[in-house]
């Protein structure tokens, strides 16, 4: 094998050391990026440009946030103090490439135990799918599509075609404007605890991208009630025809 691919070696190397100056010297980025590329080379399922995707949140002063999304959807942070943007995108990168490592070890044990929880964790943690479904779950829509007599199967069916794009969060965004005409304030209570629990998240080395959609639907609903434009009812019909297909 490759030893820059070997699991065992790169856990070693990537988990946090006594020897700061050994950590630094790693390029956890470029393993990330490599490990990915020809993972997903042996399969021919993503283009290798697009694997790694980082997200550094903007901020003047330290401690840096940095958020890596990897192929399925699968996103993670640094969970370390920051002092710098780099610093954080490498150990953002870091906290990635050990959750990718996790299951190549070739000395945990095949149980069927292992097997259960190696399944919920793959469609927890990198299925889109069921992140969407979270989603429609945490704003409600999922209950409101069991109102209308929905099956299952038409409701996995629908959403099948669509992908977790800036449409689909407008919409989301919009289902919350209109939460917030009848309870006034919602959108900022589901705010701060959604920024909490991807703070804990973050912090604890866990996958983000439920909690980093939840706050980004919110905020792009709160940008939309805030912002000029929304003075009349009318700007909610707007929204309603620019997101025609997702109703």
């Amino acid at each position: 094998m490759d030893r820059t691919l070997d699991p065992q070696l790169l856990v070693t190397q990537v988990l946090p050391q006594n020897d700061q100056h050994g950590a630094r010297d790693l390029n956890v980025v470029a393993l990330l990026q490599e490990f990915w590329e020809k993972k997903e080379k042996r399969k021919a399922i993503f283009p290798s440009e697009s694997l790694v995707a980082y997200e550094s949140v903007p901020s003047p002063d330290p401690p840096f946030v940095c958020y890596v999304t990897l192929p399925g959807g699968s996103c993670f942070g640094n969970f370390q103090c920051c002092t710098s943007r780099a610093e954080a995108r490498r150990d953002a990168a870091k906290v990635a490439l050990i959750n990718s490592l996790y299951n190549e070890l070739p000395n945990r044990r095949i149980t069927q135990e292992f097997i259960m929880k190696s399944v919920q964790e793959a469609v927890a943690s990198t299925s889109e799918l069921m992140i969407v479904f979270q989603l429609l779950h945490w704003n409600g829509s999922l209950k409101a599509l069991r109102d209308t007599k929905c099956s299952r199967q038409e409701v996995i069916a629908y959403y099948s075609q669509y992908s977790l794009d800036e449409r689909m969060r407008s919409h989301m965004a919009l289902d919350w404007i209109m939460k917030e005409e009848e309870s006034p304030g919602i959108i900022s209570q589901e705010l701060q605890l959604a920024l909490r629990e991807l703070e804990e998240s973050r912090k604890a080395g866990r996958e983000l991208r439920f909690y980093k959609e939840k706050k980004e639907i919110l905020s792009l609903a709160l940008s939309h009630i805030y912002s000029d434009c929304i003075t009349s009812p009318t700007h909610v019909d707007h929204l309603n025809f620019t997101l025609n297909g997702y109703h």
